[in-house]
Formats: C-alpha cells, structure tokens, sequence
C-alpha cells in the first residue's frame, strides 16, 4: 500500500457549491489519488477471489466493487475495510470511502425527482454530507456497511426535496391569494391604490406588478398564476403541464403570450407611473 506524495484537497469535508458540482470535484480529488505517480492502493483480495496482483488502485478497486461479477461477499469485505480505515486513519481514506459511492449517488440523484428551483448541486452537497457523517459513526462490524452509506444519503436528498417542495407551496399560496385578492376588488381611488402597492413591497415587487396588471385586465388571474410559478416560484413548466392537463409546448406559448401583453403593458404610460 503506497500513500501519494503529494497532498490533495479534503472533499470529504463537503466541497462547497462552485463551477464544478460537488459530485464532480470529489471525483476529481478522487481520481488524483489514483493517478499519483505512487498511487493510493488497496489490497486486490478485497475485490477478487483469485487475484493477480498483490494490490489495486483505488480506482480500480471501486470498479470491481460495482461490477455485477463481484460477489455481495467481497463488496462488504471491501467496504468494512474502507470504512475501517476511514474511521481508524483519517486523511486520505475518508476521502476514498466516501468518493466510493459516488456512481451510486449519481444514478440515486439521476431518478430523484428535484423541484425546479432545487440546484442540482444542493442536492449532491446534502447527499454527500450525509455519507461524510455516517461514514465516521456506522458500525463497521455491521453486514451492510455500504447499504447504509447509501440510505443515509437518500434519506437526506429526500428531505431536502421535501423541505423545497413545502416551502414553493407555502410561497405560491400567498402569491396566489395576493393575486387572487387584488383582482377581484373593485377599483380602487388612488391613495387606495398606492397604499395596497407599498404594503405588497412597492411599484416594482413583482408579485404587486402581477396583481395590478390582472385587476387592469392585461392579464387574467390564470395567466398572472403561471407567470408566478414558474418564473419567480422556479416550478417546473413540464409539471405545471401536466397539473393543467395540455402540452408543455402550448403552455410555453400561453405563457410567451401572457408576458408579451405584460411588457407591452409596463412599457406604456399606465405601467410606468
């Protein structure tokens, strides 16, 4: 087993949100490991039953790990032994335990379904904060040491999905109300008006634009709601679609449509005042 001379970054610590996706800077870190000119090994019984060299790669390793041949024996044999080191030697085997299950968390996230405005790279920070935790308190006598790497990062995705999801419901509620409210008053006098303005965060605060260009009947309420959920709420048109029961195409027109109206509508004297 040789350690690599050179130090690498610490991705177990959670690499935090950047051009480059968690997932993929751990990877990355990952792989250096792997590449170094003495590169980070394990020994090759861990994975294979009949092994023809001494020691892997990590790399390596973890691609026999995740090949169908490799007997469920061998993989919790594996995984109790990077677990083991991880827990017992720190730096830079925490960082090989939990790049180890990196293509799993990328085909868990694939199948997640995550709410528009839920960055993908939120949810991969979560699902790895979760591992990095886990990793450090799992029993490594346990017969499924990887299985609940795996559980405790779908647990926590899940969650976060749950949170966003609750959290858009709550704020296109009260977006809907306001909207909702306003366009079916009457006219209002003009101290009326700027007062139901200033209370809905000004002139300008988008949801109190929506709801003065429904009760000037440039837009209709339903026109007014999608706008709001998907432009500002960031939910998803494809969703929203099928919510409504028509194409995604025609909903991108209607709202093409509406917006249209709406900006001609900013853009006159009325909408500048």
């Amino acid at each position: 087993m040789h350690h690599p001379s050179r130090p690498v970054r610490r991705p177990v610590d959670c690499p935090r949100l950047s051009d480059r996706s968690p997932l993929g800077a751990l990877e990355a870190s990952f792989l250096a490991l792997a590449a170094a000119p003495s590169p980070l090994t394990l020994p090759a019984h861990l994975v294979c039953e009949e092994p023809e060299q001494p020691a892997l790669a990590v790399d390596q390793v973890r691609t026999r790990l995740a090949h169908p041949a490799t007997s469920p024996a061998l993989r919790e044999r594996a995984w109790r032994e990077m677990v083991r080191r991880a827990q017992e030697l720190g730096r830079p085997w925490d960082t090989v335990a939990v790049a180890m299950t990196v293509p799993v968390l990328r085909r868990m996230l694939a199948r997640l379904a995550r709410p528009a405005h839920l960055e993908r790279a939120e949810v991969e920070q979560e699902a790895l904060a979760a591992v990095a935790a886990t990793l450090h308190t799992v029993d490594t006598d346990a017969s499924d040491v990887g299985r609940q790497l795996f559980a405790a990062a779908d647990r926590a995705v899940h969650r976060l999905v749950y949170a966003a999801r609750r959290q858009a419901v709550r704020e296109t509620g009260l977006m809907a109300a306001h909207v909702g409210r306003l366009a079916h008053r009457g006219p209002l006098t003009g101290c009326q008006d700027e007062a139901e303005v200033s209370a809905g965060g000004g002139e300008r605060d988008e949801y109190g634009v929506l709801a003065r260009a429904v009760r000037a009947r440039v837009v209709d309420v339903a026109e007014a709601r999608l706008i709001a959920r998907t432009r500002l709420g960031g939910e998803s048109m494809k969703l929203l679609a099928e919510e409504r029961g028509v194409s995604v195409r025609q909903l991108y027109r209607h709202r093409a449509a509406a917006e249209q109206h709406l900006v001609a509508h900013l853009k006159g004297p009325l909408g500048e005042q």
